[in-house]
């Protein structure tokens, strides 16, 4: 990835975006505000459609899982929500996560680097975090009324700038590659990426993408904890299901379907 223009407006973006719906009717930019999944859920209770994307260049208070804030300094990563109106039942949706995972880290991939998927919702560089994933599902009477998918990736943050109280070890492109990173280039490819695997997954395609994430895992076969009905347990993670949920035997025998939650090493 080389150098290009650090601005990621539709000016700058635009051109050289290949995709059909992702970003191209309604493209939001923003140099700085609180949180691009607030907006963009503002905008969905609006009426805007699918694929309309806003995105920052800084968070004041953006949004990670389980009310964490995800860093988001000036210009250093790709702050980004897309609103998706999908037609999927609810026991579906893990396999929204998953794919942006895998879209996520083909691009990375095609970067250089070798990313590791930590299930459910983070994208890792040897063992360190350099990309996060949060799914806001609205849902009404008639099942799911749309989907905020915000996802934030460290580009170009020097390490000696990252918080110390971060809950895993961060990481960035420039770090691991040495050199800064593209961000116009990547935002471009992974919303390209990210529109062909959501495709996929509304055909009910999603045998290449749940293979990605197996390989990519760095959760399978590792020794787990988890909770389940509010109790912490420990197991080994054996697979993935067919819609995402991760699959862990405890030390019992038990076989454990895990919708969501903390993973964490043993």
């Amino acid at each position: 990835m080389g150098r290009c223009a650090d601005i990621l407006s539709a000016e700058e973006v635009k051109p050289g975006l290949g995709t059909k719906v992702f970003g191209q009717e309604h493209y939001i930019y923003c140099r700085k505000i609180d949180s691009t999944n607030k907006y963009a859920r503002t905008l969905a209770e609006e009426g805007y459609p699918e694929g309309t994307l806003v995105i920052a260049e800084e968070q004041t208070a953006g949004k990670g899982r389980r009310g964490r804030e995800w860093y988001s300094p000036f210009s250093r990563g790709i702050y980004m929500s897309i609103i998706l109106r999908p037609d999927l039942s609810m026991h579906q949706i893990p396999r929204l996560s998953l794919l942006t995972a895998a879209a996520l880290a083909e691009v990375l991939e095609e970067a250089g680097l070798k990313p590791g998927i930590k299930w459910p919702n983070d994208v890792l560089i040897n063992g360190k975090k350099i990309a996060g994933i949060l799914a806001e599902v609205i849902t009404g009477r008639d099942g799911i009324e749309f989907i905020v998918l915000g996802i934030g990736i460290n580009i170009n943050n020097p390490s000696h700038e990252f918080p110390d109280d971060l809950r895993t070890p961060p990481t960035s492109v420039m770090t691991e590659l040495g050199i800064p990173g593209s961000r116009v280039e990547l935002l471009q490819k992974l919303l390209l990426s990210l529109e062909q695997h959501y495709e996929l997954l509304l055909t009910d395609d999603f045998t290449a993408i749940l293979e990605k994430a197996r390989r990519l895992s760095t959760v399978l076969g590792q020794k787990v904890q988890f909770d389940d009905s509010g109790a912490n347990l420990a197991g080994i993670a054996l697979d993935l299901d067919e819609n995402g949920f991760l699959l862990v035997r405890d030390e019992k025998g038990k076989i454990h379907t895990v919708v969501s939650g903390e993973i964490g090493p043993l």
